[in-house]
């Protein structure tokens, strides 16, 4: 018996043809991520995988099948981690068994995937939805579209214009939710895949290419920047010459204008350009050589191959593009983003929690878009709009609103169970006490048989 089957099996509440079941979680807080108001000794009552009632419990006695007692315990919407990469190249053997399960384990019910090989990530992406596979809901881009030189498996080069429209033509063929471009798309390839892109109905979302203003994606209707890519530039006199030349932080902070900064916000708020900023990969990314990854405490969920393989060779990878710029002024820069997306949210520009996991050092699936809440929190934002960037903001970037999003009647049942109130401190997200996804209920202890299972299987690996 494989893994996987062994942890599907391990749990019966997940068994591969499971029925649908009527579920009652009795005098809950809940919570409204749109007021933040919370609702005191509610009982929400869950037919299937959707939420029929929600009521003081005074009010309603549940003749449900199961019925949980959650006496002081608050209750979320899941999660969503919106920048995700699950079948990505060096890791992509542990998405199956390790990443997707681990994102369930840790109240992540639904992920945006922004680059995987195309046929493992459809796959899954069927299969979960169909109680076959053991993960969040996804949606989905398949391989990313880069430049001609790029160094990605699950990417496309685009040389050419046609190049970028074939490439855009074959995957909205095969079904995936939007486009993802990345760093290296040529500028005249870029055009031709918001045009194909617009042409076919599809989406398309990403990176700002380095060939790219930022400006110009936006009039092209880019969806989303991610990483607050494009940003940087257009806050400097040098946007220009940074289209063809060189750039790097230091650059960047030695030329930064905040008038040039203001005018890109206002163009953002102006459009409405969902940003991403995936703020604790970036702040591990600049601090590579100033964090000590093995002293994280939650390092047993990450596969043996990740931690003594795949996480040096990076920290190396990374390490050689970061040479010109000592550390101090990296720190700097970390801090500057913080302060960018205190900015841009200070002017109403709409935001998503995306980690980018498990590419990079130590970003851990699950885990890390707790991290993530917490980086928000840092740049200024309250725990409840924090909280907002993974649970109501994502359902209404998927413009399903009526689905996902808040604890109401109506919604699919994607819900997180806490043992402390996240407004008042954004880590209790952490403290998961049950999970319900799609309806199907996970308790602590199944969390913690599942947690246990991860812990043994990453060490195989």
């Amino acid at each position: 018996m494989q893994p996987l089957q062994k942890l599907l099996f391990s749990l019966p509440l997940w068994a591969l043809a499971a029925q649908a079941q009527t579920l009652a979680i009795t005098h809950a807080n809940v919570i409204d991520t749109v007021s933040g108001t919370i609702q005191s000794d509610t009982t929400v009552v869950i037919d299937g995988n959707r939420i029929t009632r929600v009521a003081h419990s005074s009010r309603l006695t549940p003749k449900a099948a199961q019925v949980i007692d959650a006496h002081g315990a608050y209750l979320i919407p899941g999660l969503w981690d919106m920048h995700t990469h699950v079948y990505f190249d060096s890791t992509a053997a542990d998405g199956t068994d390790i990443v997707l399960p681990l994102f369930l384990a840790n109240g992540i019910t639904g992920i945006r995937d922004m680059g995987s090989a195309l046929d493992p990530v459809l796959h899954a992406r069927d299969e979960i939805a169909a109680h076959h596979l053991l993960g969040p809901r996804m949606v989905v881009s398949g391989p990313m579209l880069d430049g001609p030189t790029s160094h990605y498996r699950a990417a496309i080069a685009i040389t050419t214009p046609a190049d970028g429209r074939q490439a855009v033509d074959m995957l909205h063929s095969r079904g995936v939710d939007f486009i993802k471009v990345q760093s290296g798309v040529p500028r005249e390839a870029y055009f031709a895949i918001a045009d194909e892109a617009r042409k076919v109905g599809i989406i398309y979302e990403g990176h700002v290419p380095d060939a790219i203003r930022a400006s110009e994606a936006i009039a092209a209707g880019q969806h989303t920047f991610e990483h607050l890519i494009g940003i940087f530039e257009a806050s400097s006199p040098d946007e220009t010459k940074y289209l063809t030349g060189k750039k790097t932080v230091g650059m960047f902070l030695a030329s930064y204008d905040p008038k040039l900064e203001d005018n890109i916000i206002q163009l953002l708020a102006q459009k409405q350009v969902w940003q991403c900023p995936t703020l604790f990969w970036e702040r591990g990314q600049w601090l590579v050589d100033a964090i000590d990854y093995s002293q994280d405490p939650d390092l047993a969920y990450a596969p043996r191959s990740w931690v003594e393989k795949h996480w040096p060779a990076a920290q190396k990878g990374i390490m050689k593009t970061l040479d010109v710029d000592p550390l101090p002024v990296r720190k700097e820069f970390v801090l500057h983003e913080l302060e960018i997306v205190r900015k841009l949210h200070a002017a109403h520009v709409p935001f998503l929690a995306g980690t980018d996991t498990p590419a990079g050092v130590d970003v851990i699936p699950g885990i890390s878009l707790h991290l993530e809440l917490q980086r928000f929190v840092a740049a200024g934002f309250t725990p409840l709009q924090a909280l907002q960037t993974a649970t109501l903001n994502p359902a209404k970037f998927l413009n399903r609103l009526d689905e996902f999003g808040t604890v109401q009647p109506g919604r699919i049942a994607d819900l997180v169970l806490l043992d402390a109130n996240p407004l008042v401190d954004i880590a209790n997200t952490r403290k998961i006490e049950a999970v319900v996804s799609d309806g199907r209920y996970l308790s602590q202890e199944d969390l913690m048989q599942l947690q246990t299972k991860l812990k043994q299987l990453a060490a195989t690996r």
